[in-house]
């Protein structure tokens, strides 16, 4: 754009005033879903930021629901450390986020202009990033695109994280589904690059690839060149480490670890972050010392098998309930077989990931609620009424199932309570943190359809944790259904 004609823009910008309230000042980024404006409140006489959301890339018009939920899911975030949400506006064609306006630079653009940071420099950015991972998660929400270039920095060393879910800069690299930016493939997990949903525990992944970003002064992987090179890499090689790291090299391995499970969680990457290894870490209000957990080994996985299906899911969110819903390998094949049907399998993923929708469902699931399917043989064998000892059985079967197949069991509820579930990501995010759930004392009422047990929760650390849980069910053709949770 000319001199002259960026002259004209801001003048007609000066002019325009979006919902009778805001009046836009002046473009100040873009992305790769719309714009960013600086603007100011006209009722409480501040400055915003609003971002003018687009058509995704491949839609005919803005996805107005996904944008709404996706603001209600930022505006859920009230944290010193994430980007404010005001105000989500709509008029005839356009969707406009009202924001916080900050003074500041990405933390992409600050590595770019300072060079790679020193480690305690690092450290008490980062914590304040992992702060606000852990409030997101800890209600429910999975970030899905944690990267440099989505927390914003201060002169004054605030750091704020945003985007959660909503605007990508059109300059990345990015896999998409029907448009929709799911992740940086620099900074992908690699369960996620494999095609599984995402996590918290992906979100740590990329968050401790933002660390190694920032001591480093580049990304961990480059994907600029080959994307599905960069994606091998990322599934099927050991992540790369950093001589930079310093004090920091025990976080980098405890994030950027490729068994999700051998990951810290954001809270205590935080707290490293915060108080450093050597210090004790004070467990409040009761004042015990808290030990951080080892730091993992580097696990060495084989290439899968079999290629997934082509259609995958995406992770909205991990809920933390106090009382969580009721809820032979072959022989490893030669290297050039094996490279052979890796290269199918992300071709296959990265296809599903631009082809297909259902981002909150298990593979091959419909979100129907119909129950795992059974041979015909089977069918009349159904019961044909709900009893108090059917009712029983379906709970402490689904238990012993849940922590080891949840696909299964997501099909074992009604698509309302799917709904009140927070998707599949959130479901399964959840279950996989647990080991073992136990029930006893159950005790069904077929009148009133709601079952009531108390069950003990081992994790996968170890804690154990126990709750009274009763379930309301619902009776389809034969098959028993979890409708919600008293």
């Amino acid at each position: 754009m000319t001199e002259s004609g960026g002259t004209d823009a801001a003048r007609a910008a000066g002019s325009r005033v979006v919902a009778d309230r805001y009046r836009l000042e002046r473009e100040v980024g873009r992305g790769g879903m719309g714009s960013v404006w600086l603007g100011s409140d006209t009722v409480l006489h501040r400055q915003v930021a609003l971002k003018q959301i687009g058509r995704m890339p491949g839609a005919d018009q803005p996805d107005g629901e996904r944008v709404r939920r996706e603001a209600r899911v930022s505006a859920m975030l009230n944290h010193e450390n994430v980007v404010a949400v005001f105000d989500l506006v709509e008029t005839a064609d356009q969707h406009w986020l009202v924001m916080e306006y900050l003074e500041s630079l990405n933390l992409a653009q600050r590595i770019r202009r300072d060079g790679p940071l020193p480690p305690d420099e690092a450290a008490a950015l980062l914590a304040q990033a992992a702060q606000a991972l852990a409030v997101a998660h800890r209600s429910g929400i999975v970030h899905r695109d944690v990267k440099p270039s989505n927390m914003l920095v201060t002169d004054d060393g605030l750091l704020k994280l945003g985007d959660f879910g909503i605007a990508r800069a059109k300059s990345d690299v990015t896999l998409t589904q029907t448009g929709l930016v799911t992740g940086s493939p620099s900074y992908l997990a690699p369960e996620v690059a494999a095609g599984q949903g995402a996590t918290t525990a992906s979100d740590v992944w990329s968050l401790g690839a933002t660390l190694f970003h920032a001591v480093a002064g580049h990304p961990p992987y480059d994907a600029t060149e080959n994307l599905m090179g960069t994606l091998y890499r990322i599934v099927h090689e050991e992540p790369p480490r950093t001589d930079r790291a310093g004090w920091l090299d025990p976080v980098l391995r405890a994030t950027m670890h490729r068994d999700p499970a051998g990951r810290w969680t954001a809270e205590q990457v935080a707290l490293f972050l915060a108080h450093g290894p050597a210090d004790p870490l004070a467990d409040e209000p009761s004042g015990r010392t808290q030990v951080m957990p080892a730091v993992p080994v580097a696990a060495v996985a084989a290439p899968p098998d079999d290629p997934p299906p082509a259609t995958q899911t995406q992770v909205v969110g991990e809920p933390v309930p106090a009382a969580p819903p009721a809820g032979p390998r072959r022989g490893r094949r030669t290297p050039i077989v094996a490279a052979a049907a890796v290269l199918l399998l992300l071709a296959v993923v990265l296809g599903g990931w631009l082809l297909t929708r259902g981002d909150d469902e298990p593979n091959g699931a419909s979100g129907s609620g119909a129950g795992p399917s059974e041979p015909t043989s089977q069918a009349a064998k159904k019961p044909a009424k709900a009893t108090a000892q059917g009712m029983e059985d379906f709970i402490t079967s689904y238990l012993a199932t849940v922590t080891q197949d949840p696909a299964t069991t997501w099909k074992q509820l009604t698509p309302s309570f799917q709904q009140a579930s927070g998707g599949f990501g959130s479901y399964s995010g959840y279950w996989g943190t647990i080991a073992s759930a136990t029930p006893s004392n159950v005790q069904a009422d077929p009148q009133a359809m709601t079952v009531s047990y108390h069950v003990e929760y081992v994790r996968k650390d170890g804690s154990k944790v126990s709750d009274d849980v009763t379930l309301g069910l619902v009776f389809e053709d034969g098959t028993y259904l979890v409708n919600e949770e008293f």
